[in-house]
């Protein structure tokens, strides 16, 4: 048998102890920690275990009135900050007289970086996957814009769009000198295209 290693297990095993000890004195004359010294150590943990129930409910409640105190703080404070704003417009100097600051305008968005290191990573009968990197200037990438054209001079078209910085493409037309690139785009506008990738399906 394996000595338990659960609480609920130790104090149920020390309390049949306890009580096997007692009873069977004639066996167990002499134990180490008697049956009383067992049963005041259980006891105490008993005790001991009803004292940290009650600290952990006391903490709570004094977490809840300190998370309530808070937010009245936060509250208080956003009033003063909104009268001072109000009061002085976006005026910085004069709102750092109270440890505040000018809002700051925001960044219109920018269009995306180029879009880099296309390759095309897998080909077939008319299909073809690339992956690339994601611009690393510019604003936030909304989509990818797969483009192609017919080597060496033929117009750019647009033939899908990607949410990640990989794309499958099927149903390609065959025997067909291609060339590829990405273009990353978002609602301010389209990045610098990618290098290019000639593929021959």
């Amino acid at each position: 048998m394996n000595f338990p290693t659960k609480e609920a297990e130790v104090v149920a095993l020390a309390s049949n102890m306890a009580t096997g000890l007692g009873i069977q004195a004639p066996i167990y004359p002499a134990p180490p920690v008697t049956p009383v010294i067992l049963t005041g150590l259980i006891t105490s943990l008993n005790d001991a275990e009803a004292s940290l129930v009650a600290a952990k409910g006391a903490m709570e409640a004094a977490t809840g009135v300190k998370l309530n105190l808070l937010g009245n703080l936060i509250e208080a404070m956003k009033k003063d900050i909104k009268y001072a704003e109000n009061t002085v417009g976006n005026d910085n100097a004069k709102l750092t007289l109270i440890g505040w600051g000018a809002r700051h305008e925001k960044t219109p968005l920018a269009a995306p970086g180029q879009t880099l290191e296309l390759a095309a990573i897998n080909q077939g009968e008319g299909t073809v996957s690339f992956s690339w990197k994601k611009p690393v200037d510019g604003g936030e990438t909304a989509a990818y814009i797969i483009q192609r054209r017919v080597r060496p001079e033929g117009l750019w078209s647009n033939v899908a769009t990607a949410m990640t910085t990989s794309c499958a493409l099927e149903n390609q037309e065959r025997k067909i000198e291609w060339e590829f690139r990405i273009v990353a785009a978002n609602k301010a506008g389209e990045g610098m295209p990618s290098n290019t990738v000639m593929v021959v399906l």
